[in-house]
């Protein structure tokens, strides 16, 4: 038997009364509205405008993953993910991943899937990640973007699921692109 699923009998809408800009950079809007609460009551939200991504769960083969390890200057450190791009004005998602694809990580790939939708900071931006499946691999060579700088690696998928175990990959966009390469090779999904 099946749970229902919640959220047909009760809405928690909040409606907008105003709208300020906070910040505006090259890549992220910060907004502030005063809002409406459910109860009658008046609240700030505070949050980022994204202007969303594509992420790839590239895959040489069924038990093969690529990923790729790069610093990122928020957290100052290394981080370990699945190859994403932010998706350009006017682009459809699915050109993002396959110019990702390419750019970063120097293929192209013969059948393109599809698998999600993400929103992985719902607390304050309104980001989205497309995430797709990339599989019959054909190396073409890289082209990075001026100033970025990464390095790919082709890992089995279990020893990927290993890294995040260990803590290696703690990326949430990356650690749910393995958990559905797993899903998929087992045949669950």
């Amino acid at each position: 038997m099946k749970t229902p699923r919640p959220g047909a009998d009760t809405d928690f809408s909040e409606t907008q009364l105003d709208s300020e800009a906070v910040f505006e950079g090259r890549l992220l809007r910060v907004r502030r509205d005063r809002v409406r609460l459910p109860d009658g009551g008046e609240a700030t939200r505070e949050y980022i405008l994204h202007p969303g991504a594509a992420m790839i769960l590239a895959c040489p083969d069924p038990d093969t993953v690529i990923l790729e390890r790069q610093f990122r200057y928020p957290l100052r450190r290394h981080f370990i993910e699945l190859p994403a791009g932010k998706i350009d004005t006017g682009e459809e998602a699915l050109a993002t991943a396959q110019r990702e694809l390419r750019e970063e990580c120097g293929y192209k790939a013969r059948e393109w899937r599809h698998l999600m939708t993400l929103h992985p900071c719902i607390a304050y931006a309104d980001e989205r990640i497309e995430l797709f499946m990339a599989t019959g691999l054909n190396a073409v060579g890289s082209a990075l973007d001026e100033g970025e700088f990464l390095e790919v690696m082709t890992l089995p998928l279990a020893e990927a699921l290993d890294w995040v175990r260990e803590g290696l990959i703690t990326d949430p966009k990356t650690v749910t692109g393995l958990f559905w390469a797993e899903k998929l090779r087992r045949g669950d999904w």
